[in-house]
């Protein structure tokens, strides 16, 4: 593959950087230069590393399009922002904009108006996206947050599992697969999923390992017994941003700012009474707010209008602050990988910062609840095919609380089971991908083939449900750890051996 320029002289006059840093170098020569140009690789590095730079210097080395794919709306939006200002020829095509625009943009695309497009895998069941990047050169596909292929990841996504698939359609370009999270389990998955080595040759791929370390954060865990004891150790945290809570904002002295993540929205709503009584300030992130909603509170957080956010884990994806100078997690997260990923926010400015989780033995009932949710058996997986193949209509006039009352009356319309089921059953082709079951009032859905061995076999689903359970016990061993949590970290996403 000819390149146009240099990947140094793209760093430099580009993105004013005079050398790579960590593993960047070595992942834009093997898709760039010499006799490893075209190799298909796997960056593993920390959050806040520059991981972006290892397919962006490509980009504008190689002929052709670079084709992005991430789940995060508001990064590739960002990050175009970003790219435009530099000069670089780059777009995005997603749900935010209007069809006209949408079209508008492909056109421009099919004319090779650009170097690199971003899309989220959902673009691709669009036939009119298909149709014009039929006689597109894409000559790098880069997968962001490559850890949502793999259902054994912590951020499992529906649509990823078809990057196979797309790979295919876009003629098998080399490809680069990114992510901050990922056991060797998952980088195994990863390999396997996007068809980037044969099957039994998982652990070939080659997997560029830069480590977990983040020597500027301090790791901590503090016995939180009760609410009390957790509000108190927010409000100090809370305080230490704010020296004059009680006056009309912060003084001069202060800065940096903080992130406290919740699992249940009912809690952070709780904390949030108790801290404005204490007129400790803070905004609130999480789903039961709109999209322009969230938009505004993440715009007040990234310009410093607001210190501290109360959040879900929904907030931070995408969210490049630097001087973020503590996480706490008022509640367990589900996974290590969901906790190292949150606490990867935190002093990406290389100045200390504190990441602190609060833990509760109690709190392990919530997730628990939650990794049942995630994991219904093969029993359920049938009872939900046999309901859809039977009442379609009924469905579609009744909603989905009456399905969820059909099928689990005692566990109410709080268990999620129906939705993960619908999502797994979507992905595997099953429920045809133009079903409208986001809508729970009015769902139409479309049966299109049989339920696959993966969610009728009684055996597999335990499985599943067997390694969720082992990774909330890789996070307890974790908080009850004496030793370097960062070595423990360190072994645990540690790369397969040979």
């Amino acid at each position: 593959m000819e390149c146009e320029r240099s990947a140094l002289e793209v760093l430099t006059t580009v993105f004013g950087h005079r050398a790579f840093r960590g593993l960047q170098g070595e992942a834009v020569a093997r898709l760039t230069d010499g006799p490893a140009c075209g190799g298909h690789t796997l960056v593993l590095a920390p959050t806040g590393s520059g991981k972006s730079l290892c397919y962006q210097v490509p980009a504008l080395v190689l002929p052709g399009l670079t084709l992005v794919l991430s789940p995060l709306i508001a990064l590739m939006q960002d990050q175009v922002a970003s790219l435009v200002q530099r000069g670089v020829a780059a777009t995005y095509i997603n749900s935010s904009l209007g069809r006209a625009e949408r079209e508008h943009r492909l056109r421009e695309v099919a004319r090779g108006d650009y170097r690199l497009l971003y899309v989220t895998p959902e673009r691709f069941r669009s036939a009119a996206f298909r149709r014009a990047l039929q006689d597109v050169r894409v000559s790098l596909l880069a997968v962001d947050e490559a850890h949502c292929v793999s259902e054994w990841g912590h951020d499992f996504r529906p649509d990823y599992s078809r990057v196979g698939e797309i790979r295919e359609t876009l003629g098998r370009p080399t490809t680069v697969a990114l992510t901050a999270t990922a056991t060797p389990e998952v980088q195994r998955d990863i390999a396997c999923q996007l068809g980037l080595v044969p099957g039994d040759a998982a652990d070939q791929l080659k997997t560029l390992h830069q480590g977990i370390a983040r020597p500027n954060l301090e790791l901590a865990v503090e016995d939180a017994w009760d609410d009390d004891r957790k509000f108190t150790l927010i409000s100090q945290a809370i305080a230490s941003l704010y020296p004059s809570p009680h006056g009309p904002g912060r003084d001069a002295t202060a800065s940096g700012s903080g992130i406290v993540y919740f699992t249940l929205i009912k809690t952070l709503q709780a904390f949030s009474e108790r801290l404005r009584a204490a007129d400790l300030p803070h905004l609130n992130y999480h789903g039961g707010l709109d999209a322009g909603q969230r938009r505004g509170v993440q715009d007040d957080f990234m310009s410093d209008r607001a210190a501290v956010v109360l959040a879900t884990q929904a907030f931070g994806m995408g969210v490049d602050k630097p001087d973020i100078r503590w996480v706490l997690h008022a509640e367990l997260p589900g996974s290590l990988e969901s906790y190292y990923q949150e606490i990867g926010r935190a002093g990406r400015d290389g100045d200390p910062a504190r990441c602190t989780l609060l833990y509760d033995q109690n709190d392990l009932a919530t997730q628990m609840r939650f990794i049942e949710w995630a994991n219904p058996d093969a029993t359920f997986y049938q009872r939900v095919f046999a309901l859809i193949e039977g009442e379609s209509e009924r469905i579609h006039a009744e909603g989905l609380d009456w399905m969820r009352t059909t099928l689990h009356a005692r566990q109410g319309r709080h268990d999620r089971r129906l939705d993960t089921a619908l999502a797994m059953l979507e992905r595997h082709g099953v429920l045809s991908s133009e079903s409208s079951w986001r809508d729970p009032d009015h769902p139409r859905l479309e049966l299109i083939g049989d339920l696959p061995a993966a969610l009728r076999e009684p055996e597999a689903r335990r499985a599943k449900l067997e390694r969720d359970q082992r990774k909330l016990l890789a996070l307890v061993q974790y908080a009850k750890h004496d030793g370097d949590r960062q070595l423990f970290l360190n072994d645990y996403f540690a790369p397969p051996g040979p």
